[in-house]
């Protein structure tokens, strides 16, 4: 049964299905999983988003690997329910009108969430604000700050529309929603208990409600705007109430989400750490991500999972007793995932790839400090470990933003160097990355690969997608892996932890490719094609152990009890009452 929501779940983002484009990445994939936990679980939630007509953006590669970017074209109704609730909110004095969709979410139990998506293409609107929900992630930083206001305080205003008010707990995940402060600030002063509540007294009331996950260890990752164009957009009521809250020179949102949380978290326990340095004087505790296991399991892994562990889709945990499954109905699901991957990408990029050769996934938002191309520092000790070890195929994926040009050129030199080892390494870029592709690729490579520049990894999920199927990882110790790591049994780690919170240190790409050719050549491909048994032995261990725990039931849980508290208390004294009824009946 869906109890009335407690919980208010804001992200600019949110991955729900590969046909919706309303998401760019891991940010807006772990909201999604966030969601469908909650639902499984019965947490009385509800999100709130943005609907965004034209996505983040629909990419093409040519031949050479020159990325171009194009709308994205999808029917809305297909997906979500248009509602007649209406809010309003005011840029640069102007009302900008909004709508909402609607799509639910339901869980294993039959629980749903409800998702809204906030929806300014309306008549009532001038032609450039109709467009302002349009683009995810787009235009400059006068679109960026209204897609904001519109996020936070015209959320806030269509929750009460909808009905939904004095929640217990809002979320906001990630800066980009903390513009909700001053939507509650403003409903505080309107209809508190004290008619003339002061500022201070309305803040201190609404930092009690407010939950901030922050995700990024990259200081030009946090969105800030000059004091001048966040005067205009807001409006002089809006910015004296940020007056409130800090002598604003500027508007940082995460500076703005930190000082009005009553409970700040990092997505991993590194990341917690490494955060703690760039906002120093802030309680900023770590809940390491996690994705929702059902639904990054292939079919294949489904079905096994079924057969041993029937109880897996309510309680993740229980793949921890993936070690009992036998390997050999364990590599057959590994094949049959395997083929699909395959299939799919030799039919798309005509690569010739075969399903005896070790396959290495690689997929992530192309930017620099992913080091798409560590794996290329040096060709000819690539080509002799491949040579004396074993045949070796790398698939990769991924965006560049359209405005980073150093992300455009690290997809094109993957595509120069997948010519020049064209007759001895089998590469190949799977263009348009998403949700599906991300499923076929994260269930059916052999090993999935992530060479980030630490400290930058805030967490990296994709790696938690493929240990529900099974992958060991070969990655760089940072984010999640550092908790996830136990050599040779997990995966293999590339180079030695650095506990830094600065920068890295010079020289440090040339270390971390010898470590990685080191693996590669010493542990990762003599497993595979010489301990075969030993590599299936590990599959096993990688479900049980970070399967079974690297999952969004597990974090939804710490958020219920650690964040939301007074929700958990709520719920446990419900079920409680539920149980004695029960008994009693």
């Amino acid at each position: 049964m869906t109890r009335d929501p407690l919980v208010a779940y804001f992200s600019m983002e949110i991955g729900l299905e590969a046909g919706m484009p309303t998401y760019a990445g891991g940010l807006g994939v772990l909201a999604g999983d966030t969601i469908r936990s909650a639902a499984d679980l019965d947490i009385p939630m509800v999100a709130v988003s943005l609907l965004h007509r034209r996505g983040y953006f629909f990419q093409h590669l040519d031949a050479a690997g020159n990325q171009t970017e194009e709308p994205v074209s999808w029917a809305v109704e297909d997906y979500a329910e248009a509602l007649e609730a209406r809010a309003c909110v005011e840029v640069e004095g102007r009302t900008v009108h909004l709508r909402a969709w609607r799509h639910l979410v339901r869980g294993i139990s039959g629980s749903a969430v409800p998702v809204y998506f906030l929806d300014a293409d309306l008549p009532q609107n001038t032609a450039e604000d109709r467009r302002l929900t349009d683009v995810l992630y787009g235009g400059d930083a006068y679109y960026r700050l209204c897609q904001e206001v519109i996020l936070g305080i015209g959320g806030i205003r269509m929750l009460a529309s909808l009905g939904y008010r004095d929640l217990y707990r809002y979320h906001l995940n990630e800066g980009h929603a903390a513009l909700l402060v001053l939507g509650l600030l403003e409903q505080r002063m309107a209809e508190g208990s004290q008619p003339q509540m002061s500022c201070k007294a309305a803040l201190e009331a609404v930092r009690e409600h407010c939950v901030f996950t922050t995700h990024t260890p990259v200081p030009a990752g946090h969105d800030q705007f000059p004091a001048d164009l966040a005067r205009r957009v807001l409006g002089e009521r809006f910015w004296a109430l940020l007056a409130a809250c800090w002598d604003n020179a500027s508007l940082n949102m995460t500076e703005l989400a930190l000082r009005c949380a009553r409970y700040i978290n990092g997505v991993a326990m590194k990341h917690g750490e490494v955060s703690r340095g760039l906002f120093p004087g802030y309680p900023i505790h770590s809940i390491t991500n996690g994705v929702h296991a059902a639904t990054w399991a292939a079919p294949p892994f489904q079905r096994l999972y079924d057969r041993h562990l029937p109880d897996w889709r309510r309680d993740f945990l229980s793949l921890r007793y993936a070690v009992g499954i036998p390997t050999d109905e364990l590599w057959q699901a590994h094949q049959e995932a395997k083929r699909a991957l395959l299939d799919t990408v030799n039919r798309v990029t005509n690569a010739g790839m075969n399903c005896d050769a070790l396959t290495v996934g690689f997929a992530r938002r192309a930017t620099a400090y992913k080091r798409f191309l560590l794996l290329f520092h040096d060709l000819d000790r690539l080509v002799g470990i491949v040579k004396q070890t074993g045949p070796l195929q790398i698939i990769f994926a991924g965006k560049a933003h359209p405005r980073d040009h150093e992300g455009k050129a690290i997809i094109w030199r993957v595509h120069e160097v997948k010519e020049r080892l064209r007759d001895i390494v089998a590469i190949t870029y799977l263009p348009n990355y998403d949700m599906q592709t991300a499923r076929l690729l994260c269930a059916g490579s052999d090993v999935w690969l992530n060479t980030p520049v630490p400290p930058l990894e805030a967490s990296g999920t994709s790696g938690m997608k493929a240990a529900v199927n099974g992958l060991p990882s070969l990655s760089v110790l940072d984010g999640w892996w550092i908790e996830g790591h136990v050599e040779g049994v997990t995966g293999w780690a590339i180079g030695e932890r650095i506990d830094i919170c600065e920068q890295p240190e010079p020289g440090l790409d040339a270390c971390h490719a010898e470590a990685l050719y080191d693996a590669l050549e010493h542990r990762v491909l003599p497993c595979f094609y010489q301990e075969q048994e030993r590599y299936r032995d590990m599959m096993r261990h990688v479900i049980a152990l970070n399967g079974s725990f690297f999952n969004t039931h597990r974090m939804v849980a710490q958020y219920l009890h650690m964040a939301y508290q007074a929700v958990g208390r709520y719920l446990d004294q419900n079920n409680r009452a539920g149980e004695s009824t029960s008994h009693e009946s």
